[in-house]
């Protein structure tokens, strides 16, 4: 049995262990009648993007001579095909592309050069695609429109947190449209779906606002793709819209790919696609399989960033409090039961506290210890088995006496090593 011991005093908990941490069109592209499935979709998109391990710095000091020459006569594309246009002609995000010297412009040329592998004319044809579809769909302004997807919103498509390098993180889960009836409300019929795709751009615009676009910053998001209950064939159209509209028009904006919940099929059309990518696509591609989510997620992102459906800390209640407060994270071994003691809570203190372990199916429970000899130890949660399918925990206990609180997490029926996660807060009482 392995016991840590917290003390009240502690600022904030100490983790006890760390885990180690697209052509564009003037429009959407319309559905051809090609039979391919959401998950080919997908894998093709992996096998277009070109992610390297680590992400891309943009300082133009460390190009080779090659890509500072290709960078320069994009440029100088740029300017001869838009002489005499204003900035607003010919920028994104806000960002002026031309003739301002703006290291921010170079990081959004850089994007269009590694997307076409700095083939400049390749490069030039699709930035101006880019920039026509922009303009035609609207997309400077999109972020502050109303769409109308309240019951999407949180649900379908949304950013939350950031990974642990600070990439904005992008969550996907499409499962909510295997009802008959929301997939109707939403998709029925073309201007639907013309209006979920003009949403789905919007949370990805958001995404993009969160963006450093500096040499050395954050220039890239991550994404969460929740493979579960997934209607394949019902969503193929807006699948491919989907990839189509984001490969045609937001080169290198992803990091890293994750799925999560992944069916058996999809890992196995991965291991047969897998010998054919490149390593530099490979590193970026993240492939975890149904009670796996929360282990995966751990290691790019904090749980308490992390929804609670998927392991991790975060409600969305949280969101309106402001920055989450930091969880300690530990790992509990097969066989093993583990005892957090979080000491030092005085008499009237109210202790409220947050526990998970990823894909639980083991006992938990906690208790109340009083620090006077001949008190009696207090079960505040008695022990029970917890389901894989469980999300974290989150309770209180008002002590009427000085003493610790004792949560234990019991895995000695499981040979598999699990992660899990806590954080608590005390407040003493207000009475003298």
């Amino acid at each position: 049995m392995e016991a840590v011991t917290v003390p009240e005093s502690s600022p904030s908990p100490m983790s006890l262990q760390q885990p180690k941490t697209p052509p564009p069109e003037a429009s959407p592209k319309p559905y051809t009648s090609t039979k391919k499935s959401f998950v080919a979709s997908l894998m093709e998109a992996a096998t277009l993007r070109s992610p390297s391990f680590k992400e891309d710095s943009y300082f133009v000091s460390q190009l080779k001579s090659s890509e500072k020459k290709a960078l320069q006569e994009l440029k100088n594309r740029l300017a001869d095909s838009h002489n005499g246009s204003g900035e607003n002609e010919c920028s994104m995000w806000g960002i002026p592309l031309l003739g301002t010297g703006d290291e921010r412009a170079d990081v959004i040329l850089l994007k269009f050069l590694r997307a076409r592998d700095f083939r400049v004319l390749d490069s030039f044809n699709m930035l101006e695609k880019c920039l026509a579809w922009r303009k035609e769909f609207g997309a400077d302004g999109i972020v502050e429109e109303d769409l109308g997807f309240k019951e999407l919103e949180g649900v379908v498509a949304y950013m939350q947190g950031y990974d642990r390098e600070g990439h904005p993180v992008c969550y996907n889960a499409y499962g909510v449209f295997r009802d008959k009836d929301m997939y109707e409300r939403i998709f029925g019929d073309d201007e639907k779906l013309k209006k979920f795709l003009r949403w789905r751009v919007q949370v990805l615009e958001r995404g993009i606002n969160l963006l450093h676009f500096k040499p050395g910053g954050v220039n890239s998001i991550i994404q969460v793709t929740d493979l579960k209950d997934m209607p394949k064939r019902e969503l193929r159209v807006a699948s491919n819209q989907i990839l189509s509209l984001f490969q045609d028009n937001y080169p290198e904006m992803v990091a890293r790919k994750i799925f999560i919940n992944v069916p058996w099929y999809f890992s196995m059309l991965y291991s047969m696609f897998s010998p054919f990518l490149t390593q530099r696509t490979k590193s970026k591609f993240v492939i975890s399989k149904e009670g796996n989510v929360a282990e995966t997620l751990y290691k790019f992102v904090r749980p308490e960033d992390i929804p609670v459906q998927y392991g991790g800390l975060s409600r969305p209640s949280d969101l309106n409090n402001g920055p989450p407060k930091p969880a300690s994270e530990f790992t509990v071994k097969g066989g093993e039961k583990v005892n957090i003691q979080i000491e030092g809570i005085e008499a009237g203190a109210t202790i409220t506290w947050d526990i998970v372990v990823g894909g639980w199916d083991l006992e938990y429970s906690a208790e109340f210890v009083p620090n006077a000899e001949g008190s009696y130890t207090i079960a505040v949660e008695k022990p029970r088995k917890i389901s894989p399918s469980e999300e974290a925990i989150r309770n209180s206990f008002t002590s009427k006496e000085a003493g610790k609180l004792v949560l234990s997490v019991d895995n000695s029926s499981s040979r598999r090593r699990k992660v899990a996660a806590y954080r608590y807060i005390v407040r003493k009482s207000s009475l003298v």
